[in-house]
């Protein structure tokens, strides 16, 4: 019981981190080229963690815990990140957090292919209603206008349920912080180079709110967060404690309209009301 209460702090904590991701991320993008950007969180967080791992004298992976590893870095560190980074230049971040709202049940979804977690039936009305209040939300705010970005987002979801999972299964084995670290060294090789090669040609129009996003993206989002959001996710059930989810986009929302001025609309909220309702009765049923 003490470890499933911790899970549950655990991960309430990475979801309030990540909540701030997209409107961070819309700030970057406003003045850095998505791809940049993605390598460039990338590649400060994984020299980050490489110094952490050799400071702490990590023992390294073995061989077969690569394959989990690889997806990780392809879901957390290159997916998620640049199909974000790509869709918030066709919609708002608030429009964007909307989508999260999914993450629940693609998380739970690999939870049971690739994690071997079997919640109950009941559990998968909840988290199929909750996502179709999501779904159906974009379908009715003129979904032509902004196709490519909820096409976008919609894969960003499904990489980064997919990275979650594989994270949080082999973070039982390495550690949280320490999984995190590894899949960024492991994208390290890649990013760096891509990152140089698509740097701006001047940083002198790079205001002060971008700055400030791509600290927040390559610290809190791509390494201080997974540590708690890993922990949780491990110790609490990774079905379970992955519906706290559906409480970043309330988070996300709040942040978009106080710090980027964007409007929220009554719809919105209503829409990720509906789907928390529904995510805390999949909570119930999870086991």
């Amino acid at each position: 019981m003490k470890q499933t209460t911790s899970g549950w702090i655990n991960g309430f904590i990475g979801v309030a981190i990540f909540a701030g991701s997209l409107p961070a991320t819309r700030a970057a993008v406003a003045d850095f080229n998505p791809i940049f950007l993605t390598c460039a969180r990338a590649t400060i967080a994984a020299l980050l963690g490489l110094v952490l791992l050799i400071w702490l004298r990590q023992r390294r992976p073995e061989l077969t815990d690569l394959r989990s590893l690889t997806l990780v870095s392809l879901g957390c560190v290159v997916g998620f990140p640049l199909f974000t980074a790509l869709a918030l230049q066709h919609i708002t971040s608030a429009h964007s957090i909307v989508f999260i709202g999914l993450l629940p049940l693609c998380t739970a979804v690999f939870a049971v292919l690739r994690g071997g977690e079997r919640p109950r039936a009941i559990f998968w009305l909840f988290s199929i209603l909750g996502s179709a209040f999501v779904v159906g939300y974009a379908a009715m705010e003129d979904i032509q206008a902004s196709l490519q970005g909820n096409l976008l987002m919609l894969a960003a979801v499904v990489v980064c349920g997919l990275g979650y999972v594989e994270g949080a299964s082999l973070s039982r084995k390495l550690g949280g912080w320490q999984v995190i670290s590894w899949a960024l060294v492991l994208s390290l090789p890649i990013m760096l180079p891509l990152g140089l090669l698509t740097l701006p040609a001047s940083f002198e129009v790079v205001s002060i709110s971008a700055w400030i996003g791509l600290v927040y993206v390559s610290l809190f989002s791509m390494l201080i967060g997974f540590i708690f959001w890993y922990r949780g996710l491990a110790q609490g059930g990774i079905a379970a404690v992955g519906q706290l989810q559906l409480l970043q986009p309330f988070m996300g929302l709040g942040l978009a309209a106080l710090l980027l001025h964007e409007s929220v609309s009554w719809m919105m909220l209503i829409v990720t009301l509906g789907a928390v309702i529904c995510v805390a009765g999949a909570k119930k049923f999870s086991v």
